[in-house]
């Protein structure tokens, strides 16, 4: 027997295209001429619509024109619903991120350039729906008309947030919004998702669900557990990736984005897929549709992948200069989805430069507004805050020797 000759092993380990100092480079990304791309029957099977996965869903073309057979035609007061929507999460945002430089709460995570994704899917959900979100779907809250006031007391942890406290800034809740519960172990929604609608149909209801997870926690195991069921039992539920390019500082291609893509995963398992352009509000609405459609009659999961672009810090703790181009955001080549959305009201005839300067300022009126009235309870260092008597509660039906032991220490 011959001898194997031994060599040192060693691992690959993926690295971007670009680093700071570097040129912008979107090159790898294939982007479609928009309306080029065709629409499946909503009954389509699976395996006659692989290519979906593949290509990228667009309807807004560089001249602001909605074209192909994805143009969801919605009225224009619905276009300039959405306009108003995407502009109030910008400002929100905007006014949360000062604050949190200015002492008043300890954490923001902003939206900046994904405004299009949650805002555009709101509209196709229906009461009693339950979103099950990571912390970059605020926009579901706005455009569902949630108080921003109350956001920001949640923000500020006072006396006024329903989470009393007890969840990170930006983690919302809001079971009458259908907004779950957010948690910081991004995959844990995926499977909280898929059981939710498994419930909904073991109790033959109309409810359907939507998953929500970012690019990099798609590498997680709850991920894939969650396509297991999500394929086996079939259950009316919207599987979201956000795939804004970035997870925290580590670029998508650790989760094996550059793989192939995300939205290939599904096919493994069956589960139809598509990659829409998530900087195009109508395409964003158009396919969230399409997936409901899907889900309300009873024809199972669908796996939507958003590309987009996160042109902000993944959090104020977080500085994206020392990882990526200063200017990479400048040079997404999907532009920005409120300007795309403000460039196709004007080529119908339905807004205008002075109409758009007037709309912000009246968000940013609202948004102040808003600011005053949750400051006015308190924020991180001043003003009125939960009792310390909310950390016992709501956890146990019945409590715990040991934590009433400790209550009554707190003396509480």
């Amino acid at each position: 027997m011959n001898a194997v000759q031994s060599i040192p092993l060693s691992l690959t380990v993926p690295e971007p295209s670009v680093r700071p100092g570097g040129q912008p480079d979107f090159s790898g990304l294939t982007i479609p001429e928009a309306g080029s791309v065709p629409r499946p029957p909503v009954g389509e099977r699976p395996e006659n619509m692989r290519d979906m996965a593949f290509t990228i869903v667009r309807v807004l073309d560089d001249d602001g024109n909605a074209v192909g057979p994805w143009s969801p035609d919605l009225p224009v007061e619905q276009l300039q619903a959405g306009l108003r929507h995407m502009m109030t999460l910008k400002a929100y945002d905007m006014r949360m991120m000062i604050a949190q430089r200015q002492g008043k709460t300890s954490f923001y995570m902003q939206h900046l350039g994904e405004e299009a994704i949650s805002c555009a899917f709101q509209g196709t959900l229906r009461l009693g729906d339950m979103n099950f979100p990571t912390y970059r779907q605020a926009g579901l809250l706005i455009a569902g008309g949630y108080s921003m006031a109350r956001m920001m007391c949640q923000v500020y942890s006072n006396d006024g947030d329903s989470a009393r406290g007890r969840q990170l800034p930006v983690f919302y809740s809001s079971k009458d919004h259908g907004f779950f519960s957010i948690s910081g172990n991004l995959a844990t929604q995926y499977i909280q998702a898929v059981g939710w609608a498994m419930a909904s149909a073991i109790r033959n209801d109309t409810r359907i669900a939507a998953a929500w997870i970012g690019d990099g926690s798609t590498a997680e195991s709850d991920f894939h557990a969650a396509m297991v069921f999500a394929s086996t039992y079939r259950p009316p539920v919207i599987l979201n990736i956000v795939n804004n390019q970035w997870a925290i500082s580590t670029f998508q291609g650790i989760a094996r984005g550059e793989a192939q893509t995300l939205a290939a995963r599904g096919l493994g398992f069956n589960i139809p897929a598509l990659r829409v352009d998530g900087n195009d509000y109508l395409a964003v609405r158009a396919v969230a549709d399409w997936a409901s459609e899907r889900a309300r009659r009873n024809l199972g999961p669908t796996l939507i992948e958003y590309v987009t672009y996160r042109s902000g810090g993944h959090s104020t703790s977080d500085d994206p200069s020392a990882y990526r181009p200063r200017d990479e955001g400048k040079a997404w080549p999907l532009g920005d989805p409120i300007a795309r959305l403000k460039t196709h009201l004007i080529r119908l005839g339905a807004w205008s430069e002075e109409r758009h300067i007037q709309l912000e300022a009246e968000i940013l009126d609202q948004v102040v507004a808003a600011q005053k009235e949750a400051e006015a309870i308190g924020t991180l260092h001043s003003g009125r805050r939960p009792s310390v008597r909310d950390i016992f509660e709501d956890v146990y039906a019945v409590m715990p020797p040991h934590l009433r032991r400790q209550r009554q220490q707190a003396g509480v």
